[in-house]
Order: C-alpha cells, then sequence, then structure tokens
C-alpha cells in the first residue's frame, strides 16, 4: 500500500516485518460498495487511523470474477481489499499475504469481525510462500508499496503471469504522482502476454488492470 503514515517516530517502515512502535489498537468503520465495515488496526501498519483514499478507490472500481474464483491479494494490510472481495464473492477463496506481523494480526481479527470465512491469511513476502504450491489466481489485487521502490515492484509484476490463469487479472492501484505513467509504460513493453489498460483515474490515483491472454 502507499500512501501516508509510512514511518513511524521509531523509524519502522509499515512494510517492516516486526515494526518497533508502541502498540496501539484502533477501530474504524468504512462504507465500501454498500456494506458497512469494521477494521482493528494499530500502530505500524500503513494508514491505521482510516482507509486511504487509493485504497477505497480500488476497492469501489475493482473487478471481482464470479463463481468460485481463487484470488489474492498482496501487501493485505489489515485486510480491506482481501476482506472486501470475500464478503462480495463468498464462493471465492481470498489469500491475502502481508510482510508485516502487526497488519497480519489484524487482518485475522478482521476476518472474525466483519465475519467473512472464505479467506487464508500469511504472514510472508511476495510469492515466496505460494511458489511451492504451483498455485494459478484468476485476479491479483494490490495498493503497493511503491516508496519501498519502483524497481522492487516491477520485479513483482514481472512474476504475476507466473501465477494467473489464462483470462485472470492483476488488478492494481498507484498514485499519479509517483510515476503511474512511467510504470504504465515499462509493462506495457516488457509484459507480452498481458493486455494493460489504465481502468480509471481518479482523484489522483490511476487503476491498472493487466489481463492475461
Amino acid at each position: 500500500m502507499d500512501g501516508i503514515q509510512m514511518k513511524d517516530k521509531n523509524n519502522s517502515h509499515y512494510f517492516s516485518k516486526s515494526p518497533q512502535s508502541i502498540l496501539k489498537t484502533y477501530s474504524i468503520s468504512e462504507s465500501l460498495r454498500g456494506h458497512l465495515y469494521i477494521f482493528k488496526t494499530s500502530s505500524g501498519i500503513f494508514s491505521y487511523r482510516k482507509i486511504d483514499l487509493g485504497t477505497k478507490t480500488f476497492i469501489r472500481y475493482m473487478q471481482i470474477p464470479p463463481n468460485n474464483a481463487l484470488l489474492l491479494d498482496m501487501g493485505c494490510g489489515y485486510g480491506p481489499i482481501g476482506i472486501v472481495l470475500a464478503k462480495e464473492n463468498p464462493d471465492s477463496t481470498v489469500y491475502m499475504i502481508d510482510i508485516n506481523s502487526r497488519a497480519i494480526w489484524c487482518a485475522r481479527e478482521n476476518v472474525k469481525i466483519n465475519r467473512v470465512k472464505n479467506v487464508k491469511i500469511f504472514n510472508n513476502s511476495y510469492f515466496d510462500l505460494i511458489k511451492s504450491e504451483n498455485l494459478k489466481f484468476d485476479g491479483i489485487y494490490s495498493n503497493p508499496p511503491l516508496k519501498k521502490g519502483k524497481k522492487e515492484f516491477l520485479n513483482f509484476c514481472y512474476l504475476v503471469p507466473y501465477y494467473l490463469k489464462k483470462g485472470g487479472t492483476f488488478q492494481f492501484v498507484i498514485r499519479r504522482t509517483i510515476g503511474a505513467k512511467n510504470i504504465f509504460e515499462i509493462l506495457s513493453d516488457t509484459l507480452s502476454d498481458m493486455e494493460i489498460e489504465i481502468k480509471l483515474k481518479r482523484s489522483g490515483y490511476w487503476i491498472f488492470f493487466l489481463k492475461k491472454g
């Protein structure tokens, strides 16, 4: 996820595995796609006082496949994207992955609070945990931490096609001012087996939609 609250006062990034800031918990509520959700959050994770605008915009416009889809929320944070995916399509199985141990703790609590059961949550980095299982997803979703580095994000993008089914999609949101146009150009040049388009430009954010041919 990208946005505010990237680093706390103890110099701990929200994409750290084990944040060192003093643990403080919060509760926030938000109406997303016509349903009210309650999320437990904590210090040391991204956007813990409110759901950031990029994530809210993405959730509103992301496309969710029907039926028994296999979906992945990469960099799930405390879980709003993955939980909405699971709620909107209860026949799906949603994998939620994040490196931040506090974020994963909150995500597990939020799955219970919002009464979704069709999820699997893992404290790990990128595809490390699932590559040995030979999983192929119908959809991969992300609000990536671009301030961790554009090169690292692009390296992740290059791996995505290997984990998508034919016709599967990779959907993500990034802020226009931190290189959205450049990322679009790079991915268009390098991912020859993916159809790439910008689904939406709104409130300073671009929503990317990539489909595997």
